[in-house]
């Protein structure tokens, strides 16, 4: 039951991670918004490694991993 505590534990965590990072989440949903309905491959992909790693950074920072 050991996994399951640090599951919830890691899980609880997720809020504060993504909040850290509100400012790429930000960019990264416009992006997406501007391209509705004809998105295509690797279109915002800027956008989302900068999210992506912004949320591995913040993970890092806070000794957990997402």
């Amino acid at each position: 039951m050991e996994a399951v505590a640090k599951a919830k534990d890691r899980f609880a965590k997720y809020p504060l991670i993504f909040a850290k990072c509100s400012k790429q989440a930000t960019l990264y949903a416009r992006c997406v918004l501007l391209h509705e309905g004809s998105v295509k491959k690797d279109e915002c992909g800027k956008e989302f490694q900068e999210f992506s790693s912004c949320l591995q950074a913040a993970a890092k920072g806070m000794k957990t991993r997402i």
